[in-house]
Parts: structure tokens; sequence; C-alpha cells
């Protein structure tokens, strides 16, 4: 046995008057010591403010007959869902404004907006307090009158039978985990049916629906392997049946075309390839590949049309999109314009279209939505974001790679105004994430323009852990190859000093959540590389929460991080925890961020780890942390507050390079 001391730890124990005293007054602090920015905050939230097009509407998505979308209303704060019947001159029907909704709350998030079948009735669930626990809600769109029908206490999951009246949704276990689906028929209140459980502490339930609206699917997933259950969507009240049993470090997705399951899947494939299998006899003996595996392309996922699929890939580190004409598997590539620019499905509802519909952006283009005919190979611009007072032209992206310590090449993207000189004192925001195999993509952001206007570097580390190029390169930073994430980084910043991109006092990290650990450790390797760090909701007390199994997502994580009743594992995090390796060195500036409701990251971690900080370095750098007290891991939920939490942040960035005029 390992012991070790943990001064901090009276800090978890929300119930604690003491602790919501000490979270107040580090919030005073913050303030006190921000106070001087208070102008520069106000100046910068109207800057962000000014590039939202406050009155904006999505583009209209068609689906059995309807248009839906939603819009936003200049001084609202949350979107209002609606459709029109037939053809978009047609009288609106509003059918869920969540600003009526947030009445009375401080935070509201939507978790499923589900339309019955015969489009008649929507199934919604909210949360109020950011603590991802849901209230699930039925309201009758012809009256508008809102069900008898609700259920507390679920995960915000929820998916229609084809009958319209019979509901499936998931229930949460006590460390946050979705592991129960339930079935529930309109107007019988409590006697809900519990159909599944899954027992297994690592594997999350979701239930799900094939795109044809055919078959309902249970999905079952831990970080590495998958198990799929199916049932006829007509026929609610019968079984789900196993599609093939799961296998450890086998994944697979799964959704149905004329009576074949298509299915994504790392089978004998690190990056995925594309397989099908009769419904009559689905198990895996029966499975059989569609298109030959190429181990350079990584496959993430499919959309499913009558005659089409369309594929959306990753090859050299970008996004992209194939068609594959279903008949004689003959594909068609999509071509994009920038040198690093991310693509995504946006609203593909119908299955009997020739159009597949996508979202593009890049760090100097706007969102732009088009929609391609995969017949006629002609692509329509729908919509581009507007941006009030921006001009694309003045800006310039690349793409650039640094060198790790180990030889391989790590992706940065960058942006930044056109004439940028490399003279070693452009001011930067270097920001990194690297885990779960999710990419941080070179998307476009308005909030930026205010960076950028001021002479920044805007640049992404894109560390092993992502899954930017490929399957491998999350393989090798997780488990007993996590530090690979935290010298990336390092190599990142050192290569944009280097390059006279940048100097140490001119650099910016951030980094949030499991790039809140990113942050956490290289300020305990390299604090000498960056003048000021900022950690949002940070996931640094690595070793307490992992040997916790009470505590949401910590068994499912062993996957990712390993389990430390092991003493492999436990020794490797034990070394790079950024709570357990704080030292008595000189730190960076530092602002830390945290949710008093957050169920992914303790508000405890970042409190602790603020503490620690004080009590051992040896600097007279600003260490501040901020606290939400009425908001989860996501920050605040309306979207004005989440400009005020942008603006604080570059107001403290803007002040530690001493910029604040």
């Amino acid at each position: 046995g390992d012991v070790r001391a943990d001064d901090y730890n009276w800090l978890r124990d929300r119930e604690n008057p003491k602790v919501i005293e000490y979270l107040t007054a580090e919030n005073d602090f913050t303030q006190f010591k921000m106070a001087h920015t208070k102008a520069l905050q106000d100046t910068l939230f109207n800057e962000l403010k000014s590039r939202i097009k406050e009155n904006d509407e999505s583009v209209p998505m068609r689906w059995g007959g309807y248009f839906y979308y939603s819009r936003e209303v200049a001084g609202q704060q949350y979107p209002i869902y609606c459709r029109k019947k037939g053809n978009l001159e047609a009288p609106e029907e509003i059918l869920l404004n969540q600003n009526k909704l947030a009445e009375g709350h401080d935070f509201l998030s939507l978790g499923s907006y589900r339309i019955s079948p015969d489009h008649n009735l929507l199934a919604f669930a909210t949360d109020t307090s950011g603590n991802e626990v849901y209230t699930l809600q039925v309201k009758d769109l012809r009256t508008g009158k809102m069900l008898p029908d609700m259920i507390s206490a679920v995960d915000g999951n929820v998916q229609w039978g084809n009958d319209n009246k019979t509901l499936f949704y998931t229930r949460q276990d006590a460390a946050h985990r979705p592991y129960q689906l339930f079935r529930h028929s309109l107007g019988e209140t409590g006697s809900d049916k519990l159909i599944f459980t899954e027992p297994d502490e690592k594997f999350w339930l979701e239930v799900g629906k094939t795109k044809d609206e055919k078959y309902l699917l249970i999905n079952l997933g831990s970080k590495i392997t998958s198990e799929v259950w199916y049932l006829d969507a007509d026929k609610p009240a019968g079984e789900f049946k196993l599609i093939e049993q799961r296998k450890n470090g086998r994944e697979y997705s799964v959704d149905h075309k004329d009576g074949d399951f298509y299915i994504v899947t790392n089978d004998q494939a690190l990056n995925f390839r594309l397989m099908k299998t009769p419904i009559k006899s689905p198990g895996y003996m029966n499975w059989n590949e569609v298109l030959p595996y190429d181990a350079t392309i990584k496959l993430d996922n499919i959309s499913v049309f009558k005659d089409y699929i369309a594929l959306f890939e990753r090859a050299d580190g970008l996004k992209r999109i194939r068609i594959m004409k279903a008949a004689d598997k003959s594909l068609y590539t999509i071509d994009y314009p920038d040198a690093a620019y991310t693509v995504w499905p946006a609203g593909n509802a119908e299955y009997d279209t020739d159009l597949v519909r996508f979202g593009y952006s890049s760090m100097v283009m706007p969102t732009t939505v088009f929609d391609f005919n995969m017949t006629t190979h002609r692509l329509d611009t729908l919509k581009v974001d507007e941006v009030p007072g921006y001009d694309a032209s003045q800006y310039e992206s690349k793409r650039v790679w640094a060198v790790a310590s180990d030889g391989a090449r790590i992706p940065i993207s960058m942006v930044y105004k056109k004439g940028l000189r490399q003279t070693g004192d452009n001011p930067t925001w270097l920001y990194g994430y690297g885990a779960y195999g999710i990419s941080m993509e070179p998307y476009f952001s308005t909030s930026r323009v205010s960076l950028l206007d001021r002479g920044f570097i805007h640049a992404i580390a894109h560390v092993r852990g992502g899954g930017e190029m490929g399957r491998d390169w999350y393989e090798h930073g997780k488990f007993l190859e996590k530090k690979n994430s935290f010298t990336d980084f390092i190599a990142v910043a050192e290569y944009l000093i280097q390059e006279k991109y940048t100097h140490s006092t001119k650099l910016i990290a951030n980094g949030g959540s499991a790039g809140g650990l990113l942050m956490g450790a290289v300020a305990n390797m390299r604090p000498d590389l960056f003048q000021a760090i900022i950690a949002d909701v940070p996931f640094v007390d690595v070793v307490n929460t992992m040997l916790d199994p009470t505590i949401p997502l910590t068994v499912v994580e062993y996957d990712e991080w390993g389990n430390p009743n092991e003493q492999k594992f436990y020794d490797y995090m034990k070394s790079y925890a950024p709570y357990e390796n704080v030292k008595t060195q000189d730190y960076p500036d530092m602002l830390i961020t945290a949710g008093l409701n957050d169920p992914r990251v303790g508000y405890w971690e970042p409190a602790k780890w603020t503490a620690k900080l004080r009590q051992t370095k040896t600097d007279q750098n600003l260490l501040l942390l901020k606290t939400n007290m009425g908001a989860g891991h996501g920050g605040a939920s309306g979207r004005y507050d989440r400009l005020k939490e942008i603006a604080f942040e570059y107001a403290f960035a803007l002040d530690r390079l001493g910029m604040a005029r």
C-alpha cells in the first residue's frame, strides 16, 4: 500500500458550509484581481456580441412533409424550435421555446428533442442544474398542451416506437452511467416496464433508431467495446434481439437498409471498415465487407440513404465525405478549398432523397451549409453564417508540423491576420485536448476574431490521444503512453518559439476537461514555456478520482487511463497526475475554472489543485480560481452568459500579456 497525504480532501464535501465559503472567497479574490479589466471585459463582450447574428435561423430540414428549423431572437439566451407544413411559405408553428422553459432557472440544457413518427407529438428532456439529470415531458403539437406524462430523474436519451404512443428512455445509476432502458406507454403512469439492464459498470446504454425508422437499437458501449440489440419499431412491445455479442476491443455501430444491417467496425481494421449482414441472421459469421479496408483512411461514420451511402472519413488528418452508390459501390469524393478545415453531417433526416447535407468551416471561413446531390454531383450553398464586421480575406490559416521527441510529426492548425511577421514576439493562444480519440477540428470561431484583431496567432496542437491522425494517434496517447500528449504539446510550444512565431513571454496555453489535465501536466513539466495557462474544468486529481468508483465516469474511464488498482497503472498515473506533482517551483500566471454542479469533473478537483498550488509554488504570479456556482461541465448555458465567460478569459490573457489597453 502506498500512503498519500491529501490535505485538501475536505473540499469534496459540498454540504459543508466551509467549502462553499472557500469557493466564494476564491471567487471574490478573482473578481478583485480582475476588477481593473472590467472595462476591457465589457469591450470584449460587446465585440463578441456584435459578431453573432442575434436574430438568426437554421437551414430548414425537410422531414415527413414538414420543414423543421430553429431560430434565435435578439436579447434571448436560447433557441426556439419551429416547423412549417408542406412548404416554407406556410405559417410557422412554434414547437418549443427554450426561453420559456428557462424562466425561473439559471441554467437550461435540452437533452433530447424527438418528434413522433406521425409528427403529432414531441418528447423532450430538460436539465435545469447542469448535473445532467433530466426530466422527460411530452407535448401534443396539435393542441400545444403538455400531456400528463412526466418522468423525472432520467438520462437525456429517448426514442419513439412507430405506434406513436410508446416511448423508450434510459436511467442512470449512482455513478451517472446510463444503464437501464424503460418502456413507457402514453397515458399509463406508473406502469413503465424495465426492459434492459447493463450490469457491467464499464458499459453505457443508449437507445437509438435506424435512419429509415424501421428498427430501434440498444447501443451498449465501453470506451473500446460495443454490442447492439435491435427491435422492429412497428412492434415496440416486442423483445430486442442481439446482433453480435461483445468481444473485448471490438467496436461496431449499426444502420439498416433493404433488409441488411450496415456495420462500421474496427474488427481486423484499426481505422474501421464498412460491412453488412442480413437481418435474418445478423451474427458475426455473416458479416461481409462492403468496401475493401484501406488502413490510410479512418471511417468515422455513415449516413444511409435509399440509393446511396455517405461515408464520413478522415484522411491525412482532415475530414472528408465520399459517396457510395449502393447498386454498384462506385465512389465519389467531395472536394474542399481550404488547407485546414472541418466538415460534418448536418440534418439528414430523410431516407428517400438524393441530397446529403453537410456543414463546412475552416479557421477563416464561417460555417457554411451545403446540399450535395449524390446523383448529379451538384453542390448548392444553402447558408453562410453571417458574421457582422468580419472580412475573411483579411485572415489566413495554415497547417504546420512540429516533431515530437520520439520523431512523430504533430500537426498544428493556425490562423492569424494577414501580414504576420515571424519576429518572435506575436501573442499566441495555443489550445490542446488530446484524449478519448476526439479530434479538435480547425473550425471557425466568431469569438476568436477578437484575439486575431489584436495581433494574436490562434493555434491548435493536435497532440496524440486525439483522433486527428487516425486510431493509432489515439492509441499512442492513452494508458501507459499518456505522457505523449504532454510532450507533444511541449514540442508544439517549442516549435512555435523556435520558428519565431512567438516567445514564451507571449504564449498562452489553454485546454479544458481532459485538456485541463494536459494544462496541469505541462505546467508542472515546463512552466518556463508559458506566460499564462487557462485551465477550464480541468481533470487534475487523476489518482484520487480513478480510485473512487462512486464518482461518475470513473469505472468507464479505466479503458482510457487504466485501472489504478493495478500497480503499473497506479504508478504511471501518479507520475503525471497534475495534483500529485505540484512542485516547489515557479508557475506561470494561471486561471482555473470549475462548475459546482459538474458531474464529469468534480468542482473539488480544480479547487484542491488551486489550494495545493497556492501552498507550494514559489512565485508571485497570479493564480485565480473561478467557480460557476450554478452550472455544470459546459459552463453557462445561455448564449450571452457564455460570451461573458469567454470575454473574462480573453481579458485575463490580454492583461497577463500587458495588452489590457
